[in-house]
């Protein structure tokens, strides 16, 4: 028993020329979640954060996650493509975003920020942190309206026939990244974030969280077949991955054994 990929369109509506699609619509609805988000972190920090600091944070931010996620895409999964076409770079128009690529452009956009606005670097990440999960659950949703991504075959009763990817059930591991990266990592970090925490481990929690996650639900996903599995083992998204789970480590004890107090609410 399979169930039959919904048939939604990814397109929402068009005028004219111009089309409104779902995934598109995804990052607007990331961009608001984050700005709630960040406003009511601002509002609880007495201060240390203001609607210019959110404003100014969220449009650097979304810059770096569009500019980061492409290149990061085209240098992690389509290398060998661009050493031949150096203008895929700016095909957008064909897809293709790396999260790991948009974490980059985001740590960039936060270095920036805290120096330009002298704060302090940690403390500008765990405000960041905590805003991301959920731009995360609603574009694995977008994935999964696409089509896109799809997981491995399997036999189990959830598994779904995708369009373009064969007769076979495979498992919706979109779901499964909307679930635990979006999800589960959202409510872990606004529990954790309800009382001062030291200065880093937000973040830390974040990135431990994230690389854990993701390199779970590797084991599901399909691998990308111009790349497979390297050593036989391994995807390239848990290669990626596993730098951030160390990170997240020694963040949180670095931030413990230091001790220094940051206030997000």
């Amino acid at each position: 028993m399979a169930l039959a990929f919904p048939e939604i369109d990814p397109i929402i509506f068009s005028v004219g020329p111009v089309s409104v699609r779902w995934y598109g619509m995804m990052y607007l609805i990331a961009f608001a979640c984050a700005m709630f988000l960040a406003n009511r972190q601002a509002q609880k920090s007495q201060g240390v954060w203001t609607k210019d600091h959110v404003s100014d944070l969220l449009f650097y931010g979304m810059l770096s996650v569009i500019l980061g996620g492409r290149v990061g895409y085209v240098l992690f999964y389509q290398f060998s493509y661009f050493i031949e076409n150096p203008l895929y770079l700016f095909r957008i128009d064909q897809g293709g975003m790396s999260f790991h690529g948009g974490l980059i452009g985001v740590v960039l956009a936060v270095i920036w920020f805290a120096k330009t606005r002298q704060k302090a670097l940690l403390d500008v990440g765990d405000f960041v942190a905590p805003l991301v999960p959920l731009g995360l659950l609603v574009g694995r949703i977008g994935n999964f309206i696409n089509g896109e991504l799809w997981g491995r075959t399997t036999d189990v009763s959830w598994g779904i026939i995708f369009p373009g990817a064969g007769p076979i059930a495979r498992h919706p591991s979109q779901l499964y990244e909307a679930l635990l990266e979006g999800l589960v990592l959202f409510l872990i970090l606004q529990w954790f974030i309800k009382k001062p925490r030291p200065a880093g481990s937000v973040a830390g929690v974040f990135l431990l969280g994230y690389g854990s996650f993701r390199f779970i639900v590797e084991y599901f996903r399909e691998p990308d077949a111009h790349l497979g599995l390297f050593a036989g083992v391994i995807s390239m998204g848990q290669i990626l991955s596993t730098p951030m789970i160390f990170a997240g480590i020694g963040f949180l004890i670095w931030a413990y054994r230091s001790n220094q107090k940051t206030v997000l609410n």
